[in-house]
């Protein structure tokens, strides 16, 4: 799923707070400014797979023009999608039991097929996925 929320930026010398006033929370900073838009998208992504997974409410996205800062702090757009995410780091094997005709199952043991291989690579391209 993809999701987009408004981060405040609060400087701090050379380094950055970052906090997103949608997700109770969800904090973060980083050195400078490549390294706390960084860290914001990984604390964001991370609190939003792990609700997704508990199966807790997503809050919505309050609007950019919404959202109040003060002194030097400044707003951005952070995006994520958790779907790549999961893909990334759920790469844990399942075992699957599955039927083929015997006729089949023999042609492939005699080719030296690997299952799981062949198996991963139909459902990935049936899927459209990389």
């Amino acid at each position: 799923m993809k999701y987009v929320y408004t981060a405040v930026f609060s400087p701090e010398d050379e380094s950055y707070s970052v906090h997103f006033p949608d997700i109770p929370g969800c904090v973060t900073c980083g050195d400078n400014l490549g390294e706390a838009i960084d860290m914001a998208q990984d604390v964001l992504c991370l609190w939003l797979y792990h609700n997704e997974q508990e199966g807790k409410v997503i809050p919505a996205a309050t609007h950019s023009n919404k959202i109040k800062t003060g002194g030097d702090e400044f707003i951005t757009a952070i995006s994520v999608d958790t779907d790549d995410y999961r893909r990334y780091y759920e790469n844990k094997l399942v075992k699957k039991t599955l039927n083929i005709p015997s006729w089949l199952n023999a042609k492939a043991e005699a080719a030296n097929i690997n299952f799981s291989q062949t198996l991963q690579q139909a459902l990935k391209e049936t899927l459209q996925l990389q």
